[in-house]
């Protein structure tokens, strides 16, 4: 029972058409593809595997070393890792194979090997009887302490479970160590079973009981899965038959006698049972998948501590990594993300609890090889010490500021890379990483897209774009230089707004305020003059009326905060803007046909030509600042160039000390520099982590300052351009002032809407003539709009006035009729009893 012995037999099962069962055997290459009739009981050292990376990508490493048995068993499980750690971006960086029936000395050979490397985290994948050296080994070797991983596969755990307690010499060995144990769920059926086994072997061992691992469970499942399958086969007819092979009859001699061997006839029959068995075990649900692996596989995550061992952990193809038992998270849909990817703490070797970071630079190893750009100009950046082979500069002191910030020592020696002739393209010296001719490379390197393809960088060190620079003159003010602080919609908006302010407060104003009464012409007048006379704050006409004055306070509020921009915006324009270019920016080069010039080994040449289809044959390149300076004056006319391409920080210099140059238009790419490592270096993240910390306590800008201090030239007062006030500064403005004016109309005309109701009801109960039509109705609120409200008021109170008078004048109508009647009832009464007196 074990992945070698399986792959022979499983020829032989092939040919013979006999079902193979093995609960041991866990060769990721024993497929059904290949080995139809052998059927592996047990979980797949597939899944094993895939666990590994995993828990080799939940803690952050990237590479690994691999120590295994050199037979199938070991080759093809560290093959189906390399695939595993491929796919999380990892990798094994050194592989470590020992030979069967390896002893102390060929394990000490390959583990002195193993020291000598980078990596730190170590997977073990062997068998029991040689694992246990191994550590031992690896203790004496001191390559069990702080700063170690150690995986071992499934192996310690078997040793674990059936030889425990281990002796505390070998336990010392393996403290530490992470250890993987196929996962069979708990329940009362493998407790009765774990019960039955102890009792058994308690009484045939003499030492106590012998342990049970999850290779005796499988055992115990496999039994009665092919007894369910066999029962299955007789119930549907089958019987045991077989028949001769030609082929077979064929081979003679060697100790396996192949031709006295009969191919079963229900070999088919056997194997369909035995796939489409679905049972409950020991191990829990015991069921094949299309693929006839086990349904669900799952292990348990185990750290080594003290005298035994602790549960850190499951991992299941389901969902990953997790703290609870996979069985919980079978009812909840798969969730894969790094969030939920737990694990509980490790102690780790040399008892410590803080995670290793999984590499180191190797006391005997090979210094570092950097290339550094040897360049002929810009020597700021990076130059050669003269004959030496230190180099100085800013990205220099960058580099070593940032080493002294690692917790380890790096060993390293600088390279310089070009003829010492002209700029080395960086891109090359990026390239020659991949191929391994550099370890890394350090100096000014943007970090572009086609870089990042090749190595990983770090982050940025100092921001740096492209720009144009061009030649300039004075340039002498304008006659219209007046109109330049606005742009046309922003002055269109700003006279539109002093017609609607004077409007609005004419309109709350002409009623009452003789200064906005008179002749219609008169009034445009009145409201053309005020409006405009309030940018000058010398309006003579008074506004009285409460909500006129409101608007007015708002409106001489945005006034003085334009006026004021406006008189600032033209100062500017007539005191700084003194240099002007026929170059606008990298547009203008584009519409051009005249030549451009760059730096050579610039990035710059392949960007203008894909980005910006510019034709090579317009682009110069250029190797200093004295040819800059030279192509630029003799223009293109006379052999020269329109403008430079190259980067900000380059031409900060270059304009530190030419003050006839200047950066046109907007820096129209973002990037930055940075230091290039191979593709997955941990020392790449770690630098990044050095140099954000270097700009957090100011020693990035310390450096800076010291080897790139600026001029006057290059200070932003040489700037060509003044932006101009948009409108959308002034946005907010213009809305308030807006708003008030709405309001206070809205206002207006229901005061004026209701005292016109008012007067209009009063002045239908005094006429008998009854309700005017719509339009003269109409026509009386535009007269009442137009009128006075003092003559409105006095109007008012006139009739108010001749109402009462009137209503007094029927008061004393009605008393005089009264009185009358009065008489004239009480002399009928009397002359009604004088008749009746005379009768009697």
């Amino acid at each position: 029972q074990s992945s070698v012995t399986a792959h022979v037999i499983s020829h032989i099962a092939n040919e013979l058409q006999v079902p193979m069962l093995s609960f041991a055997a866990t060769d990721p290459t024993l497929s059904s593809l290949e080995y139809p009739f052998f059927v592996m009981t047990t979980q797949n050292d597939l899944f094993q595997m895939a666990a590994i990376a995993e828990i080799i990508q939940h803690y952050e490493w990237r590479e690994v070393i691999a120590i295994y048995v050199d037979d199938d068993y070991g080759r093809n499980g560290i093959v189906a890792l390399g695939d595993q750690l491929a796919a999380k971006r990892c990798q094994i960086s050194y592989k470590a194979p020992l030979v069967p029936e390896a002893n102390r000395n060929d394990i000490m050979d390959v583990l002195v090997k193993v020291a000598l490397t980078e990596s730190r985290i170590l997977v073990l994948h062997t068998y029991p009887k040689w694992g246990l050296d191994v550590f031992a080994v690896a203790q004496y070797l001191g390559l069990m302490g702080s700063g170690y991983v150690w995986i071992a596969t499934s192996w310690l755990s078997t040793v674990l479970d059936t030889n425990s307690p281990l002796p505390s010499e070998q336990m010392d060995d393996i403290q530490g160590v992470i250890t993987l144990r196929m996962y069979t769920p708990d329940s009362e059926l493998k407790r009765e079973f774990v019960s039955r086994w102890s009792n058994l072997t308690s009484k045939e061992m003499a030492n106590g009981p012998f342990g049970l691992s999850t290779y005796g469970l499988y055992a115990y499942d496999t039994v009665w899965l092919l007894a369910r399958a066999i029962d299955a086969f007789f119930n549907q007819g089958g019987n045991i038959s077989f028949s001769n092979d030609s082929r077979l009859n064929e081979l003679h001699g060697g100790s396996l006698h192949v031709e006295a061997m009969r191919i079963f006839n229900g070999g088919n029959l056997l194997l369909n049972n035995i796939l489409q068995v679905n049972m409950t075990g020991v191990t829990g649900p015991f069921k094949f998948t299309s693929d006839r692996s086990l349904f669900r596989p799952a292990y348990e995550v185990i750290n080594v501590i003290g005298t035994g061992f602790r549960r850190i952990g499951y991992w299941s193809d389901y969902s990953g990594l997790s703290v609870v038992p996979p069985e919980t998270l079978y009812t909840k849909p798969p969730n894969r993300s790094s969030s939920n990817q737990q694990l509980y703490s490790v102690i780790w070797p040399g008892q410590t609890t803080q995670k290793p970071r999984g590499w180191v630079f190797p006391s005997h190893g090979k210094q570092l090889r950097i290339g550094i750009p040897n360049r002929v100009s810009y020597l700021e950046f990076i130059e050669k010490v003269p004959g030496t082979d230190m180099f100085k500069g800013y990205c220099i002191d960058i580099f070593t500021a940032a080493l002294n910030l690692l917790p380890y020592a790096v060993p390293y020696k600088l390279i310089p890379y070009g003829d010492g002739k002209n700029n080395p393209s960086c891109t090359e010296l990026v390239r020659l990483i991949t191929t391994g001719v550099y370890d890394a490379a350090v100096g000014d390197i943007a970090i572009i897209t086609n870089r990042t393809r090749m190595v990983d960088f770090t982050q940025p060190y100092i921001e740096s774009g492209l720009v144009v620079v061009a030649p300039v003159r004075k340039m002498n003010s304008s006659a219209w230089a007046f109109m330049k602080p606005f742009t046309p919609k922003m002055w269109c908006v700003t006279g539109i707004f002093f017609l609607i302010v004077g409007a609005v407060v004419w309109i709350l104003e002409h009623r009452m305020n003789d200064d906005f009464r008179g002749p219609p012409r008169k009034q445009v007048v009145t409201i053309l003059w005020f409006s405009f006379s309030t940018l000058f704050f010398a309006h003579k006409e008074n506004t009285v009326s409460t909500l006129g004055r409101l608007v007015l306070i708002i409106w001489l509020f945005v006034v003085l905060i334009i006026n004021s921009s406006y008189t600032a915006s033209l100062t500017s324009i007539l005191t700084v803007q003194k240099l002007s270019s026929p170059i606008k920016g990298i547009e203008s080069l584009t519409t051009s046909n005249d030549p451009v010039g760059y730096q050579q080994g610039s990035f710059a040449r392949n960007y203008l030509i894909e980005e910006f289809n510019i034709h090579e044959s317009r682009l110069i390149p250029l190797n200093s600042p004295e040819d800059y300076a030279k192509a630029l004056k003799d223009g293109p006319k006379n052999g020269g160039v329109s403008a430079v391409v190259d980067e900000r920080a380059y031409i900060e210099l270059f304009l530190s000390t030419r003050c006839e140059f200047s950066i046109v238009g907007q820096e129209f790419t973002k990037n930055g520099w940075g230091f290039a490592f191979p593709r997955d270096s941990p020392l790449a993240i770690d630098m990044s982590t050095a140099i954000l910390q270097m700009a957090e306590n100011g020693e990035l800008q310390r450096i800076h300052d010291k080897w790139l201090m600026s001029s006057a030239c290059s200070s932003p007062g040489s700037k060509l351009e003044v932006d101009r006030l948009q409108l959308k500064s002034f946005s907010g403005l213009f809305l308030i002032c807006g708003l008030a004016c709405a309001l206070t109309l809205l206002v207006y005309f229901f005061l004026m809407a209701r005292q016109f109701n008012r007067h209009y009801s009063e002045e239908d109960s005094s006429e008998s003539s009854g309700r005017s039509s719509r339009s003269a109705r109409l026509q009386t609120f535009l007269s009442f709009a137009d009128e006075k409200v003092e003559r409105v008021k006095s109007r008012s109170k006139r009739r108010q006035m001749e109402g009462a008078s009137t209503r007094s004048n029927d008061g004393e109508d009605e008393s005089t009729n009264g009185s009358k009647k009065s008489r004239v009832e009480i002399s009928s009464n009397k002359h009604v009893s004088f008749c009746i007196e005379t009768s009697s």
